[in-house]
């Protein structure tokens, strides 16, 4: 049965949004396009649309554009079908109607992330416990307490007991038998490492041991670890260890791979700071990598390390990653289309309008309000006065003609620098909205209304806040 969607928009992007549509059309969706009779449609208000929409026969539902801010549900009860949010760009409406009906689920997943603190023996309670908070805010289950070799771990009961007290898990992360032992008898909850030689460690308190391999490598003696946990009708994690680039890496994983095919069901851990901080390269892709392998393998848990101020956003990233994956492979789906959290540094569709999208924008303004835009030819920057094409922001600044308002210049200033980033990292840019730079870029922050006070300083060079019509002069 073909559904009738009605698109509303305003007169600047009608003609775009029919072009779409009509590509859009086929015998499962006609997508009708309505101009409400504003010229910027993002922003309308829940009244204008009342006031001015009058919908044809049979529509099935209404699409609002992205940026629309009004009461969804108080117009689905108006009109009585329902209203919903579409994308922030008429580009993504294909993407946005091939997803509907699959809906991705992001609560959901099955892997355990451990966040380490590796420099736990030298940081005050106080300390450990504001660390432990910001990883559980990131998405870490299990806090692990690493110790420094070579340096006595004094209070580590204490820093159990604080944590405990809170409701983390713990675990202890250490070579030392006696650091292992203490841990354990403080209620730690994981203990890392043991062998097949210090498991004894372990079997004699309630902690889950993590079981490492007896020497580098040597997946039989990991094998054999396991089995005496099992003899034993003990709970464990396995890890035949991630070893780094060139020293090992890609042997190990196909250590994983073996374990997994020799020990099917066993529960089993990857820990991932070996590559992620002993590589000069960006996280993200890492930590994407290293989660597939964890999600075809079905591995239970994974360690992440953020000691190199360029991996500070891995426990994030593990968190992101393993519910997206988990949705995918639910899904029986490549891992796209599940919401991009780890698409940093370039967006798969960077560009929202094409240069002729642009030109014909531009051709039809009619205000001193200057619009920036960033297609694949460059930043332009355009209003009734002249449109203006570059690849860099001091190309465009003398023809703005700001010298005299500072206010006015630092806006264009701010957006134009934007402007440039999404064009030389290929990033979707959409003017007065900070760049999207996925998970690591880490929850936004509240902010200052910094474009109300931007556009009060500057004065009517501005575009306006939105009034009951004030689409009628933006």
């Amino acid at each position: 049965m073909t559904e009738r969607v009605a698109l509303l928009t305003g007169s600047l992007a009608e003609p775009r949004l029919a072009k779409i549509a009509a590509a859009l059309r086929d015998d499962r969706l006609d997508p009708v396009v309505i101009n409400i009779g504003v010229k910027v449609a993002a922003l309308m208000t829940a009244e204008i649309v009342e006031r001015r929409l009058h919908l044809p026969e049979r529509v099935d539902r209404v699409v609002m554009p992205g940026r629309f801010r009004g009461n969804l549900d108080r117009l689905s009860l108006r009109f009585g079908l329902p209203f919903v949010r579409g994308p922030d760009e008429a580009a993504d409406l294909p993407d946005f109607f091939a997803r509907t009906g699959r809906s991705a689920d992001l609560s959901r997943h099955d892997v355990t992330i451990f966040a380490e603190i590796v420099d736990a023996p030298r940081l005050a309670i106080g300390d450990l416990l504001a660390r432990a908070h910001a990883y559980r805010a990131d998405g870490a289950d299990v806090i692990d307490l690493g110790a420094v070799p070579g340096e006595a771990f004094d209070h580590i009961e204490a820093a159990i007991a604080a944590l405990k007290a809170e409701g983390f898990a713990v675990s202890i992360d250490s070579f030392d038998p006696s650091e292992l032992a203490r841990g354990a008898q403080a209620g730690a909850d994981y203990l890392l490492s043991l062998t097949e030689d210090t498991l004894a460690i372990g079997l004699g308190t309630p902690a889950v041991p993590v079981l490492v391999p007896a020497r580098p490598g040597d997946l039989a003696s990991l094998v054999r670890a396991v089995e005496a946990c099992r003899k034993a009708n003990r709970r464990f994690l396995a890890d035949p260890i991630l070893d780094p680039i060139h020293f090992g890496f890609t042997a190990s994983l196909q250590r994983y791979a073996e374990l997994r095919r020799l020990l099917p069901d066993a529960p089993i851990l990857m820990g991932i700071g070996n590559l992620t901080e002993l590589t000069d390269a960006d996280t993200t892709g890492m930590t994407a990598l290293l989660m597939g392998i964890v999600s075809e393998l079905r591995l239970n848990a994974v360690l992440a390390v953020e000691v190199s101020p360029h991996c500070r956003s891995a426990v994030r990233e593990c968190d992101r990653a393993r519910r997206e994956f988990y949705a995918a492979r639910e899904a029986g789906a490549l891992p796209q289309g599940f919401g991009g959290g780890l698409m940093a540094l370039r967006d798969r569709k960077p560009h929202a309008a094409s240069d002729a999208d642009v030109r014909r924008l531009a051709a039809s303004v009619r205000d001193a309000n200057y619009r920036i835009a960033v297609t694949a030819e460059g930043i332009h920057a355009f209003n009734r006065d002249g449109h203006h094409l570059a690849a860099d922001p001091f190309a465009l600044f003398p023809h703005l003609e700001v010298e005299g308002d500072a206010a006015h210049a630092f806006y264009l200033g701010v957006e134009t620098a934007r402007a440039e980033i999404a064009h030389r990292l290929g990033k979707r840019y959409a003017q007065d909205e900070a760049l999207d730079w996925g998970v690591a870029g880490g929850p936004a922050p509240p902010e200052p209304d910094r474009h109300r006070l931007a556009f009060k300083a500057a004065g009517p060079t501005l575009s306006p806040r939105p009034g009951p019509d004030a689409e009628d002069e933006a």
